[in-house]
């Protein structure tokens, strides 16, 4: 048995005392300065912890863990997390996923972890996924449509992910064109789809979803403090992660079933009742260069429709945006 586990044993079995340090110290037999490591370890791992001086430790909360069992029995889908993954620590679900897609996994194969070490958000950029306070998973897609309708899938993630935070966690979360949602302004999801290819057909996709659930101020490096926010923030109390996994599967599943019915124009039209986009004065930073005006709508394809400062209505069909005050 490891120290950590050790540590973990002593705490536990009296969770509503104190133990000092001098005690933790003499039962493991390792220094005082190891106690405090492991108690620092601990906390990384999301667990938390009441310090007082001549008192000691005790844990006043335990991470929530995503239990796989317990997932399975909670989702109420037909294919989406099915096939479900759970990993402890991981670079990058979504790297994860390309391999299971290439080996041939189904539709609907979920990879979800505790961690990633290496996530990636939109044009290369670090994802922000600290051990057990988020949502980090990726979904295994494989429509039957040409490449140049992917743009679409985003946007339709975007409002199952919308749809299910609302349903479970109260917090009313907007969608900010292509693939973020925010709550007043800050971000707590971002949303990424990756093809593979070929004779311009999508051969299968990965829909990466990482939702910053139950991260405290404190979890944010400085430069993220601004402009991220968590559910956990936002709702006051922390969010149960898998009814949120379970209920974001759900979503996309009915969407997703509505979208090969009848295309694009409902996924269009949930999207356009859940935008903090729509009506608002916007640059986008297109790749012929910025443009700035007021963003009117969706076009049939997913673009973003910008009725520009001379008056022309000018369909943007990727880029970063900035909503202007």
């Amino acid at each position: 048995m490891s120290e950590k586990e050790t540590l973990l044993d002593l705490l536990l079995a009296s969770p509503q005392e104190f133990v000092s340090g001098e005690e933790i110290s003499r039962r493991l037999s390792v220094s005082r300065t190891a106690v405090w490591k492991q108690i620092n370890k601990l906390r990384e791992a999301g667990y938390e912890f009441e310090a007082v001086p001549n008192k000691g430790y005790r844990i006043v909360n335990k991470p929530e863990r995503i239990d796989t069992l317990t997932l399975l029995k909670t989702l109420k889908t037909n294919t989406a997390g099915k096939k479900l993954k759970v990993l402890e620590t991981t670079v990058s679900t979504q790297e994860e996923a390309k391999a299971l897609a290439e080996a041939g996994a189904p539709e609907g194969t979920l990879v979800v972890a505790e961690e990633q070490t290496g996530g990636k958000g939109r044009l290369g950029r670090k994802w922000f996924s600290p051990k057990g306070k988020g949502v980090w998973m990726s979904l295994v897609l494989r429509p039957k449509q040409p490449l140049h309708y992917m743009p679409q899938l985003t946007l339709l993630t975007g409002v199952a992910v919308c749809r299910a935070v609302r349903r479970t966690t109260g917090v009313m979360a907007g969608l900010k064109w292509p693939n973020d949602l925010l709550v007043d302004g800050r971000k707590i999801c971002g949303i990424l789809l990756e093809s593979a290819a070929e004779d311009e057909y999508v051969r299968y996709c990965i829909a990466g979803i990482g939702i910053s659930a139950n991260l405290d101020p404190d979890d944010y490096p400085d430069e993220l403090k601004s402009v991220a926010t968590s559910l956990k923030i936002e709702a006051g109390h922390p969010v149960d992660r898998v009814q949120l996994i379970a209920a974001a599967m759900e979503e996309f599943e009915t969407l997703y079933r509505l979208y090969q019915q009848e295309g694009f124009a409902p996924i269009a039209s949930l999207w356009e009742a859940l935008s903090v986009t729509l009506g608002k004065r916007v640059t986008v930073g297109a790749a012929s260069g910025p443009v700035t005006g007021q963003a009117l709508k969706l076009d049939p394809h997913g673009a973003l429709v910008i009725l520009t400062e001379d008056g022309r209505e000018l369909p943007v069909f990727s880029g970063d945006v900035e909503l202007r005050r």
